[in-house]
């Protein structure tokens, strides 16, 4: 996954990428695997996303997956 190799490639552990993006190592944990619950896909909030790729000092669409996601239309 993008957020692993991001981390290493600067040399962080995850707590601390945590601590620098202020949300906790458990829901970084939880990204960094892809998942929010065993076996239920990662969906993290705009804000976490904005704030990680700030503490990693790259472009927000870096962290995203690439292609066209499989997003449901909200009424």
């Amino acid at each position: 996954m993008r957020l692993h190799q991001l981390r290493i490639e600067r040399g962080l552990s995850q707590e601390r990428l945590a601590g620098a993006a202020d949300i906790t190592a458990f829901t970084y944990r939880k990204l960094e695997k892809g998942e929010s619950n065993p076996g239920t896909p990662a969906n993290p909030r705009l804000r976490t996303l904005v704030a990680l790729a700030s503490a990693l000092e790259v472009e927000l669409v870096a962290l995203l997956p690439d292609g066209t996601p499989d997003v449901a239309v909200g009424r």
